[in-house]
């Protein structure tokens, strides 16, 4: 007999009662191969002895095991396992190996089985991140008010119906109400798409406008995730440098004689990784080269509600009068990430489309949230925290630059980026990032190692420091910590 008394593993402290646990239990010996058909079961008085359970108990489990159809009672002889069960072989320890294209079950795309999702920063302590905001800054009370507030009223019952793949029509209203206000862009509710952040813009932007080999030109350095959505399409990467007026359109133009490209994305306010602006020269002349290559530019606008020293350039999207931008924005970044808030401008015909792909993937967002958010705007929430982020975000620029350079001169070169969230900091030739990264680690500091921002031809010895959501105290012990590692 087998050894039922380790087999059977029962919980007494949990709801689930236990002739279903000693159920669930012979089902899994059935299903993994140990028991099998027309194997006979323990009488009920010898496993309930066994196990320490109550006989009747033990007699409701096998009730349950012949209504599930696992088992069959054959009368003066006991219980059994059912007959005409396929069989299943058990598997030895020896076969038990990782998974592979040899072994794997089922045939699928192989693409992802490499890849290593993202960090969890929810449950990481000490960071220098890459840009993101400081969550403690957001107004996210008086937020989840308006979201209270809106799901106690009558009509806000109809929020939990299903609404509009295009997103709630209210913030859809704010947001074009804003960007007119704010970036001078006029669009309309229905060129406007809400969707979860500004990745899934991209993918969606980027599903609806390359087929396999289409070629896109993107920068040098370059937002990972992007290159990333671009390959996974089957596109073919234009690399475009990239130097301190952003990218280098005249390069783009010679690449135009030769060859046909479907898209171009671009971060032209604060470029990802680098942070440089692309200037306005640049802007008008890639505007200029679209309309007569009718290629679309992708603009991702991520961080525009964050510069400090001068009034920033206007989108591209702003000054198209060809409607070739197809233009990507983010609230997530200037509010909080894991609320994902973010939206897709472009013209009706595309934004429509937009919204029926998104529909097989995700049907729409939380349209409770999303018009908690379009009464955040027409308090005047979001513009008072927008106005009181960028002053605290400005000073711990400053202080976050003032000690890399004082503490870290001739390890780390930078230049003060004019908005956004990090700093792009070059390191030393013969600082190895990775090392740094585990070392740092070690006394409790979170900083990546540089190789998010690397690809096929970029390959310095930089990265993004964030500053943005380190107080003054955090961050005078971050870079302490980050020199003592590098010293």
């Amino acid at each position: 007999m087998l050894p039922y008394k380790t087999l059977i593993e029962l919980e007494r402290n949990t709801p689930v009662p236990l002739y279903i646990q000693v159920c669930n239990n012979f089902i899994s010996l059935i299903t993994n191969g140990t028991l099998q058909p027309s194997d006979i079961l323990p009488s009920s008085r010898i496993l309930a002895d066994l196990i320490g359970i109550n006989r009747n108990t033990v007699k409701l489990a096998y009730e349950e095991l012949i209504s599930q159809g696992w088992a069959e009672s054959v009368e003066r002889k006991g219980v059994f396992v059912l007959s005409n069960l396929p069989v299943i072989s058990k598997k030895g320890l020896s076969e038990t190996i990782k998974n592979n294209d040899s072994n794997e079950s089922f045939i699928w795309s192989n693409e992802f089985k490499n890849k290593v999702p993202g960090k969890n920063f929810q449950k990481i302590g000490l960071t220098i991140d890459d840009g993101f905001p400081d969550v403690r800054l957001a107004p996210v009370d008086q937020l989840m008010r308006e979201y209270r507030s809106l799901s106690r009223k009558f009509f806000g019952k109809n929020y939990l119906k299903y609404g509009s793949s295009k997103g709630s029509e209210h913030l859809r209203d704010s947001i074009c109400n804003y960007l007119s206000n704010t970036r001078g862009l006029t669009v309309s509710t229905d060129d406007l798409l809400i969707t979860k952040g500004s990745q899934m813009g991209i993918y969606l932007a980027s599903k609806l406008l390359i087929n396999p080999s289409d070629l896109v030109a993107v920068g040098v350095s370059n937002y990972t995730y992007a290159d990333d959505t671009f390959k996974h399409l089957g596109a073919k990467h234009i690399r475009i440098p990239i130097d301190e007026n952003g990218m280098d359109i005249d390069f783009l133009e010679e690449v135009l004689k030769k060859k046909t490209i479907k898209a171009l994305y671009i971060v032209p306010h604060h470029h990802f990784p680098t942070t440089v602006t692309t200037s306005m020269e640049r802007r008008l002349k890639l505007l200029n080269l679209a309309r007569e290559y009718r290629f679309a530019i992708i603009e991702d606008d991520y961080d525009f509600d964050f510069h400090y020293d001068n009034k920033p350039y206007l989108p591209l999207a702003s000054i198209d009068h060809n409607h070739n931008v197809i233009y990507i924005g983010s609230i997530s970044k200037t509010f909080a990430p894991a609320l994902r808030i973010g939206f897709m401008a472009g013209p009706s015909i595309f934004i429509n489309a937009a919204a029926c792909l998104r529909e097989l993937i995700d049907k729409q967002g939380d349209t409770l949230l999303e018009d908690a958010f379009a009464m955040m705007f027409e308090s005047g929430e979001m513009e008072r925290h927008f106005r009181k982020s960028l002053k605290i975000y400005k000073q711990r620029r400053n202080l976050f630059c003032d000690i890399l350079t004082s503490d870290f001169n001739g390890l780390v070169e930078y230049k003060t980026p004019e908005g956004g969230l990090a700093v792009w900091s070059t390191f030393d030739k013969n600082i190895n990032l990775v090392k740094m990264s585990e070392n740092a680690e070690k006394k409790g500091l979170f900083i990546d190692n540089g190789t998010f921002y690397k690809n096929e031809i970029f390959n310095t010895n930089s990265m993004r420091l964030g500053f943005a959501s380190l107080n003054e105290t955090e961050m005078i012990k971050a870079l302490s910590l980050l020199k003592e590692v590098l010293s």
